[in-house]
């Protein structure tokens, strides 16, 4: 059986709260979408934020639709260098993460906590998990061939849900340290 998928590269992204969202841009405001993803109902925004930490801060893009917590992903490096502490959690583990200032055109959000570099992880269907033989939560290894930067990355978590597409997510680090520029094919290894 053929276990490749679709790697696809993540780059540095706000999720927002419909609360959070009011502050930022103004009671009532609705998200724009500029782009589908590969994630069905997932959207990248016209929108952008400022996130500001310690010693820095970077225009992010927004992701839709909004969430229940706002939550921050980007990759150790762009943490470093605003200053800021990225836990490695999958999206939505952010209890005991740190925070930061959001600033939006209409106002500003001072978080507690929200900032993650995202976990590497493969969506995945039901179907997909079965076809594959791998529950949800399993963790696996995925092994990716480029030219002369070849990788096997582990600790990919494997999340089942009918509402995924098949697609492995990493950040501009981990791309970057396997030289995945544009559609690359991974292995899944067990």
């Amino acid at each position: 059986m053929n276990k490749t998928i679709l790697v696809e590269t993540s780059a540095r992204h706000v999720h927002v709260s419909q609360k959070d969202l009011d502050i930022l841009f103004g009671e009532g405001y609705q998200l724009t979408n500029k782009k589908d993803l590969s994630q069905p109902g997932q959207f990248a925004c016209e929108e952008k934020i400022t996130v500001v930490g310690p010693k820095g801060e970077t225009k992010m893009s927004i992701l839709g639709p909004t969430r229940n917590d706002t939550q921050i992903e980007m990759s150790l490096t762009d943490a470093r260098s605003l200053g800021l502490k990225a836990l490695v959690r999958e999206s939505g583990d952010i209890e005991g993460t740190s925070g930061c200032k959001l600033v939006g055109p209409a106002g500003e959000v001072e978080l507690t906590k929200g900032v993650i570099a995202a976990k590497r992880h493969i969506h995945m269907t039901s179907a997909d998990a079965a076809e594959y033989g791998i529950a949800d939560k399993d963790v696996v290894s995925v092994k990716v061939t480029t030219d002369g930067r070849s990788l096997t990355f582990g600790d990919v978590v494997c999340r089942v849900n009918d509402s995924y597409a098949l697609a492995m997510h990493i950040d501009t680090d981990e791309s970057n340290a396997a030289g995945c520029a544009g559609a690359v094919q991974g292995e899944i290894i067990k």
